[in-house]
C-alpha cells in the first residue's frame, strides 16, 4: 500500500505540473483547452461550468462551448490537455474539417504553438529548480569529510576486491574525491558502464586499485560495499521490558565494542550478542561525548531487545548558499544531472550499460518514492525533483506523441509555411503511440523481473 500511495503522490504532482504547464500556455495564447485529465481512459469523475459536477462519460455530443472539463481518469500513469485544433494523442480529428477559428490551436501562430508545446516541459525543469534551490538554500549539501574506508568485512566483495581498512582513496578514473558523497558519485553514477582505477594512499604509499566494472555492486541495498571510517553500528529503538531497557541502553548509543571486541556494523553486534545466549556481556557505547560500559545478559534467543543501524560520527559539513546563489547552484544541479543522463543513453546505446539498469517504469518509481520518503521529506523531494528532470528530459525528445515530436512538426510547418496533411499527422501519431506503448510494456516487465519476493 505504501508503494501504491507514493507513486500516487509523486505521479500525480509530476502530471499536474506539466499538464498545467501546457493548460496555462494555451489559456495565455489564446486558444481553448476543452479537457485537464489526471490519468488516461474511461472517465471515472470531473467538472465543468456547463454541467457542474458528475460522474462517468460525458455524452459523445458534448460541447464544452470554450469551457474546460476537468477530469480523473481511470489510468493514473500520465494526463493530458485537450487544446482544441490540435492533433494530439486523443487523435480528434472532429474540428479540422471546418476553417481554423481564432481559439484553435492551428490558427496561432509559430511562437504560440512552440510556447504552448515545450510548456509542459518548462514546468517540470521549473519544479527540479525550485526543489534545487530549496535544498541548497535550507539544508545545504551534505559533505562526509572522509574518503577512508574504517572497515572491510572478511570475505565481502570489497575484501575480494583488495580493499584494507585504512586505505584513503584519492581518485576514481582519475577524478580526484574529497568527500564520501563525490567517492559514491564517481562509483556508482558517473562510471556507469566503466571498469574503475582507483588511486589509494596505503601505508604511506600510492598504489592504483584496477576492478572491472562486473565486479562492482549495482547499488547497496543488499548492504554497504565501501564503509567510510567513523561509521559505527548505533541503537534505533530499545524495546520495553527487554533485557537492553533494565540495563541501562538508550537509542542513540553508538556500540564501540562488545566483550572487548571492537565492533564496526550491526552484524558484528548482533553475532557476538547472539553466539552467548543468558551469559553475561559487557558492551562499551558511546552516549553523546561520554564512553559507557554497561553489562547485559542476552535472552535465550541471543537477543537483548534493541533495533539496530548504522551511524556516522565523524565529520559532516553542509555547505549551504544564499538566496540569490542557491538558484545558480539549483541550475548546475539541473545541468550535472542533465549531462549525467545523456552520458547514461550514450552507454546504453553503445550497450556498456544495460537496458534494465538505466530505465524504470512504474515499479520502480513506486518503489524509490516510498524508499525516498521513508528517509524523509528532503529526500522524496529530492527523489521528486531528479523525476520531474527526468520528465522534461523524456518529452522533448523528438519522438511522436511526445512534445519533443509535436515540437518538430510545429518547426517543420514553419519552415514549409503549410501545415502538413492530416492523414501525414494522424499515422505519425499512431506510429508513435503503439511504439511507445511497446516500450512502456517492455519496461514494466523488466520491472516485474526486477520484483524481490521474499
Amino acid at each position: 500500500m505504501d508503494y501504491i500511495i507514493y507513486f500516487a503522490i509523486t505521479i500525480g504532482i509530476l502530471v499536474f505540473i506539466h499538464e498545467f504547464g501546457h493548460f496555462a500556455a494555451a489559456k495565455l495564447s489564446g486558444m481553448r483547452a476543452e479537457v485537464f485529465a489526471i490519468g488516461f481512459g474511461k472517465r471515472l469523475f470531473g467538472w465543468n461550468r456547463k454541467t457542474g459536477f458528475s460522474f462517468g462519460e460525458l455524452p459523445k455530443d458534448f460541447d464544452g462551448e470554450g469551457n474546460t472539463d476537468y477530469r480523473l481518469c481511470l489510468l493514473p500513469l500520465g494526463g493530458y490537455v485537450k487544446i482544441t485544433g490540435m492533433v494530439d494523442e486523443s487523435l480528434d480529428t472532429n474540428n479540422l474539417a471546418s476553417e481554423p477559428q481564432p481559439y484553435e490551436f492551428r490558427a496561432k501562430p509559430l511562437w504560440a504553438k512552440v510556447f504552448v508545446i515545450t510548456a509542459g516541459v518548462l514546468m517540470n525543469l521549473l519544479l527540479a529548480w525550485f526543489i534545487f534551490w530549496g535544498g541548497n538554500y535550507f539544508q545545504g549539501k551534505p559533505s562526509t569529510k572522509t574518503t577512508t574506508i574504517g572497515f572491510v568485512e572478511e570475505n565481502s566483495k570489497a575484501d575480494s576486491l583488495g580493499f584494507k581498512q585504512g586505505d584513503k582513496i584519492i581518485s576514481v578514473n582519475r577524478n580526484k574525491v574529497d568527500n564520501w558523497e563525490e567517492l559514491r558519485t564517481e562509483i556508482f553514477i558517473n562510471t556507469l558502464g566503466e571498469d574503475l582505477t582507483l588511486k589509494i594512499e596505503r601505508d604511506n604509499s600510492i598504489i592504483e586499485l584496477n576492478i572491472p566494472r562486473k565486479n562492482i555492486p549495482e547499488d547497496e541495498t543488499k548492504g554497504l560495499f565501501l564503509i567510510p571510517e567513523g561509521v559505527r553500528p548505533a541503537i534505533g529503538e530499545v524495546m520495553k521490558d527487554s533485557p537492553a531497557e533494565k540495563a541501562g541502553f538508550k537509542a542513540n548509543d553508538i556500540f564501540l565494542s562488545v566483550n572487548d571486541k571492537p565492533v564496526f556494523i550491526p552484524k558484528d553486534v548482533s553475532e557476538i550478542i547472539s553466539s552467548n545466549k543468558e551469559k553475561n556481556i559487557d558492551i562499551t557505547v558511546l552516549r553523546d561525548k561520554d564512553t559507557v560500559l554497561i553489562s547485559v545478559t542476552p535472552d535465550a534467543e541471543g537477543k537483548i531487545g534493541v533495533a539496530l543501524s548504522a551511524s556516522f560520527t565523524g565529520e559532516v559539513e553542509y555547505i549551504t548558499y544564499g538566496f540569490f546563489e542557491s538558484f545558480y547552484y539549483g541550475w548546475l544541479d539541473i545541468v550535472r544531472m542533465t549531462n549525467l543522463t545523456f552520458n547514461m543513453l550514450g552507454k546504453v546505446f553503445s550497450g556498456n550499460v544495460e537496458f534494465k539498469k538505466a530505465f524504470g517504469g512504474p515499479i520502480k518509481i513506486a518503489q524509490f518514492a516510498a524508499k525516498s520518503a521513508d528517509s524523509g521529506f528532503s529526500s522524496f523531494l529530492y527523489f521528486l525533483a531528479l523525476l520531474s528532470l527526468s520528465l522534461a528530459i523524456l518529452n522533448i525528445m523528438p519522438f511522436p506523441v511526445l512534445d519533443g515530436g509535436h515540437l518538430v512538426m510545429i518547426l517543420i510547418e514553419g519552415i514549409i509555411k503549410r501545415e502538413i496533411p492530416i492523414k501525414i499527422k494522424l499515422g505519425i501519431q499512431k506510429v508513435g503511440m503503439a511504439l511507445l506503448l511497446l516500450l512502456m510494456a517492455f519496461i514494466l516487465y523488466n520491472d516485474i523481473l526486477s520484483l524481490k519476493l521474499w
